[in-house]
């Protein structure tokens, strides 16, 4: 639900709990993150340039991507940079991440674009130090929200990167430390999860409160290159996909669900899942020797039946019967299998079930609110 996803990123953080975090997985079979990543980096920039968002601007540190491309991309969606300049700061780890073009100067310089593209970005050239660039991260997002309570959101466009330079400890130390700053709004970050270990991605996974995996349409023809017809269909559907995301609720609890999405010249596009593919699934389910889900048939005789202790509001007394068979009433067994067989053929006829109960004998415990050890001198 990429919707949902958009409105936990612009609500930001509750008071006293961590921002919202996203964490965006893709693969080299449906390598479309970075379309996923810009659709949430352009909803969020609106929003903040909108007043809707709790952010008082954004950080986009890029390693993947030139700020340049960032700056275009931005004005191709819509986004005013005069008025962005005030709201989106970019940090620019892609130009010279290890400092070797210009090693004399230090690990920040400045760049700012011409009058005609006026958002500032930040050269960092030490990108194995992640002290400092967290450090560069809070000075670049406090200019924008001000001085006081201000937050503003952080977004990295590939975590991957970050991971070829510096250990997973690190790296999720600085996420952990974005998230649970009292200052930051929410954060956004894309991992290509077929070039790390597993352990990587459940670490980068546990720091999240919503995790979105881009998933082939049909993963059943990945990797096969023999068969023209199967080749076909993958080049079909190669631009579009399964938008699966789980979201981590604060009370503990999992959440999942499922969209479809296309890649088109004006971007990327979510649509909810079609009935054709609900029923494509259906069938791919394993066989199992009993039903998972009651037929209508079973629906409506579920709902005839008549529990014992039901009262149906038939205007008659109430009696709870406790399956003990009362001598008082002077009611001998004859009388009450005639009545029982009388009650029985009259469900019969109305098509109702009816659970009855009789007791074994007075010796049982009775179903009653009764001290089962009221004799005992406790």
């Amino acid at each position: 639900m990429a919707e949902s996803i958009g409105r936990n990123l612009r609500d930001g953080a509750l008071k006293g709990e961590h921002a919202p975090a996203l964490s965006i997985k893709d693969s080299v079979s449906i390598p479309y993150g970075s379309d996923v990543f810009n659709y949430f980096l352009t909803k969020h920039s609106s929003n903040i340039l909108g007043g809707k968002s709790q952010s008082k601007g954004i950080v986009l540190v890029a390693f993947s991507r030139s700020p340049s491309f960032y700056v275009d991309f931005l004005k191709t969606k819509g986004i005013d940079l005069v008025s962005a300049k005030k709201s989106i700061s970019i940090l620019d780890c892609y130009t010279d991440p290890l400092g070797w073009k210009n090693p004399v100067k230090g690990p920040l310089d400045t760049k700012i674009f011409s009058l005609k593209d006026p958002i500032e970005a930040v050269l960092f050239r030490h990108v194995r130090n992640l002290d400092l660039l967290f450090s560069t991260i809070m000075e670049m997002g406090e200019a924008l929200a001000g001085q006081g309570k201000g937050r503003f959101s952080v977004s990295i466009d590939l975590v991957t990167e970050m991971l070829r330079h510096t250990s997973l400890s690190s790296v999720a130390n600085l996420l952990s430390k974005v998230r649970s700053h009292d200052r930051i709004s929410s954060t956004f970050w894309l991992l290509h999860s077929d070039l790390h270990e597993i352990r990587a991605i459940a670490a980068l996974e546990y720091l999240s409160s919503m995790v979105a995996s881009l998933e082939p349409k049909h993963p059943s023809l990945n990797g096969q290159r023999g068969d023209l017809e199967k080749r076909s269909l993958l080049e079909q559907n190669s631009r579009k996909g399964k938008f699966h995301v789980r979201f981590k609720r604060r009370n503990g609890r999992v959440r999942v669900t499922c969209e479809d999405f296309s890649i088109e010249q004006s971007g990327i596009n979510f649509t909810p899942v079609s009935s054709d593919e609900g029923i494509i699934n259906q069938g791919l389910l394993p066989k199992v020797q009993f039903n998972l889900q009651l037929s209508e048939k079973e629906r409506i005789d579920r709902a005839k039946v008549v529990l014992p202790f039901e009262h149906q509001g038939d205007g008659k007394p109430i009696h709870i019967y406790d399956g003990r068979r009362s001598l008082s009433e002077g009611k001998d067994e004859t009388a009450a299998a005639s009545v029982m067989t009388e009650n029985l053929q009259k469900n019969e006829e109305s098509g109702k079930g009816e659970i009855i109960y009789f007791r074994d004998s007075d010796d049982e415990m009775p179903d009653s609110d009764e001290d089962p050890d009221d004799d005992l001198d406790i």
